[in-house]
């Protein structure tokens, strides 16, 4: 049998589970954890199980610390609610793109006992060590949920036969505030905080995930958008070094992180706005979160008036938990041995363009602003490319190359050049029927699909919609099982290498391509 119908096989068995749910062991199954039992659900031949503390509440003394332990418990912990998730700030709704994703659709409130995760298992048999996919919600370092609608697993546990696990973990001041300047050695790491989070997850999965079924030696990590920029950061942390196998980033590429200065700056100026002197760092782990949270949000929206970038919290290099940039000046060494897919979209920007009735003298504006003399060869070669596209699409697609693209190029580069594990690289390109198909191929429009959700709202429902998400979900899964994504739903897919530079093309022609949109990659190439 080959490596392919291997796969085939294997997704073959988790569609029959829809049709013969298996509950012997319950409605309410039970599992033993190193830290004490949970009882979850079974649905549809799925167990469930919401809400598992893999580390301490985060308030008080506790705020701005790396995770602490879950104290260990008697009798049966229920695990069929979700926790709370992060402090945040709640996303603006009355946008359209914005009710599309549905990032901050979260079925439970707020709060600083978060550092919780949700399973989706196909099968409770500590012997069947299957694989294991982590992912990394989106959001930024500042918002969204391993609870939230987009992350459900439960569909990509049965069609790939994996066990799937989403992940809460501390965001925004709470996560990333850099006190290490004032509160010293006790505070050194707090810029990490909301990172060492994903590390404590990961640490809790390989001591426990076997009781669900899971391979602990097979865990891949990825996310999409902020999902993939903390996967990027994770690659570069020494205490995620044996904690996950392979990893992959969607439109998340981030090559650099906060600089300790910039970082000591912002705390600086939250510490002001609450009145909390210098030397006094610890009355911050007495404020109320719901005064942390407004302040922060107050903040970000001066800066907004003022017509700044807001000054935001993201993980900072402090030497420690996060010893360098992690993609620059090259790949980090402590992650060479593992495999990874980098990914970006085509027009990814379009959520971010307010005028969708720009002209052609408005896209050349917005060239303008974005490159200055090269505005006019810039417009001339993507009207070149797409005769037929709007040009607020265009404008889209040319701050895409600028931004995601650029990023996700770089680092798919310095992973080859690395010379460790292999790198595969894919392009979604295919539009969202959403909004009269306004947005074009649109940042998030792959995340739905990657986790066989088949009715999201930015891919819609029809035939080809799923056969979209069974060619991603499938190269998840096969990549989770083995660090090949190749499956019997996409063609021959080579890694990523210069000069070739095979790239796999999601559209309605399901094809790999070397070097796409090449003219592109080297008008805007550094």
């Amino acid at each position: 049998m080959t490596r392919r119908q291997t796969l085939g096989s294997a997704l073959a068995l988790g569609a029959a589970a829809v049709a013969q749910p298996a509950f012997a062991a319950g409605m309410f199954p039970v599992v033993e954890t190193a830290q004490g039992k949970l009882r979850g659900l079974h649905s549809g031949g799925v167990a469930i199980f919401r809400g598992v503390s893999y580390a301490a509440d985060t308030s008080g003394a506790n705020r701005f610390m790396p995770p602490q332990p879950v104290e260990p418990w008697a009798g049966v912990r229920e695990a069929l609610h979700w926790t709370e998730i992060a402090p945040q700030i709640p996303g603006d709704r009355r946008h359209v793109y914005a009710d599309l994703i549905m990032v901050d659709r979260n079925p439970s409130g707020m709060g600083e006992d978060n550092l919780s995760l949700n399973v989706w298992s196909p099968g409770l048999d500590p012997n069947a060590k299957k694989p294991v996919i982590v992912v990394l919600h989106g959001g930024g370092f500042y918002s969204g949920s391993g609870n939230s609608v987009g992350m459900d697993g439960e569909q990509m546990a049965r069609f790939s036969d994996c066990v799937v696990i989403a992940i809460n973990h501390r965001l925004g001041a709470f996560g990333f505030l850099h006190l290490a300047e004032f509160g010293g050695d006790d505070f050194a790491t707090s810029g990490t905080v909301g990172m060492q989070d994903i590390v404590a997850a990961l640490a809790w999965i390989r001591e426990n995930v076997a009781a669900f079924g899971g391979d602990p030696d097979r865990v891949l990590v990825y996310g999409q958008s902020g999902g993939g920029a903390k996967t990027s950061v994770l690659m570069a942390m020494p205490g995620g070094k044996g904690l996950f196998h392979r990893t992959g980033v969607m439109s998340g590429s981030a090559l650099r992180m906060m600089p300790p200065e910039m970082a000591s700056a912002t705390a600086k100026r939250l510490m002001d706005a609450l009145e909390v002197a210098p030397s006094d760092v610890r009355k911050l782990q007495e404020v109320p979160w719901t005064v942390l949270l407004e302040t922060q949000a107050k903040l970000e929206a001066a800066d907004r008036a003022r017509g700044e970038a807001p000054r935001s919290f993201a993980p900072v290099v402090d030497g420690i938990a996060l010893p360098r940039h992690p993609w620059d000046p090259d790949a980090p060494n402590v992650s060479a041995d593992v495999p990874m897919i980098v990914s970006s979209v085509l027009d990814e920007r379009s959520y971010r363009m307010g005028d969708f009735s720009m002209d052609e003298a408005g896209l050349l504006e917005f060239a303008r602003e974005r490159v200055g003399e090269r505005a006019s060869e810039a417009v001339a070669a993507y009207r070149e490319e797409a005769p037929d596209t709007p040009p607020f699409l265009l404008a889209a697609r040319l701050d895409s190359d600028l931004t995601f693209r650029k990023g996700a190029f770089a680092q798919a580069e310095l992973k080859a050049k690395q010379e460790g594990a292999p790198v595969w690289t894919y392009l979604w390109t295919q539009p969202s029927p959403a909004a009269d198909g306004r947005f074009g191929a649109v940042h998030g429009i792959d995340v739905a699909p990657s986790l066989y959700n088949t009715r999201g709202a930015l891919n819609g429902s029809s035939a080809q919609a799923n056969e979209f998400a069974a060619a991603i979900a499938s190269s998840w899964a096969a990549f989770a099982a083995d660090g090949n994504p190749n499956n019997e739903h996409v063609p021959d897919w080579k890694p990523y290498s210069p000069p070739e530079r095979a790239t796999l093309i999601f559209d309605a022609d399901l094809r790999v391509e070397n070097d796409p949109r090449a003219a592109f990659r080297r008008f805007w190439k550094p």
